[in-house]
C-alpha cells in the first residue's frame, strides 16, 4: 500500500537544518502517524511521500513556502505585561497560546523589557529550509471515522468501526 489520500502513514523521521544539525526527530520506536491528504503535515513533506510504500526511505529538502512558511516580521510585536496575567515570571523562549484576529496561535517571548514584552507569532521553523530523512514504517487504509474527522485515531481500534 502506498502513501496516498485517506491512508494512514506511519513514519520515522529526522529533520535537519541546512547545516546538518538535527532539529527534530521521531521518538525511538514511536513513528509519527498522520492521515495523508488532509494537511496534517507540512505540504512539501506530504508531496514528497506521495506514492511511496512501507519500508521505503525518502530524503527531501523543503523550502519555507512548502514548509512552515516565510518568516513574517509583522508577527513580531510588543505587548503589555498585563497580557500575561497569572504568570509570575516571563523569560525569552517561553511559549503561550494567544487569541489573534486570525484565530488561536502560539507566540514565543523574544524579549522582556520592564512592562513591555516582545512576542513572536511565527512558527519556530518559519523561514527555514528543512531537510527530511523519512522511513515509512507502515501504510494502512484509514477508517471512516478518521477520514470524517481528518486525523488519525491512535487508540488501537482501527480494525473495527
Amino acid at each position: 500500500m502506498q502513501a496516498q489520500r485517506d491512508n494512514v502513514v506511519s513514519i520515522h523521521y529526522v529533520l535537519r537544518d541546512t547545516e546538518g544539525e538535527v532539529i527534530d526527530q521521531s521518538a525511538e520506536g514511536q513513528p509519527l502517524s498522520y492521515l495523508h491528504g488532509h494537511d496534517n503535515i507540512v505540504p512539501g513533506l506530504e508531496k514528497a511521500l506521495e506514492g511511496h510504500a512501507e519500508g521505503e526511505e525518502v530524503q527531501t529538502t523543503i523550502e519555507p513556502d512548502e514548509g512552515y512558511g516565510p518568516y513574517r516580521d509583522e508577527l513580531v510585536q510588543k505587548v503589555n505585561r498585563e497580557a500575561f496575567q497569572g504568570v509570575d515570571e516571563l523569560a525569552p523562549g517561553m511559549s503561550f497560546r494567544a487569541e489573534s484576529d486570525a484565530g488561536p496561535m502560539i507566540v514565543t517571548i523574544k524579549e522582556v523589557d520592564g512592562e513591555e514584552v516582545t512576542v513572536d507569532g511565527n512558527h519556530v521553523l518559519a523561514g527555514q529550509t528543512l531537510d527530511f530523512t523519512v522511513n515509512i514504517a507502515d501504510v494502512r487504509q484509514a477508517t471512516e471515522t478518521e477520514i470524517e474527522h481528518g486525523h488519525v485515531h491512535d487508540d488501537g481500534e482501527h480494525s473495527h468501526e
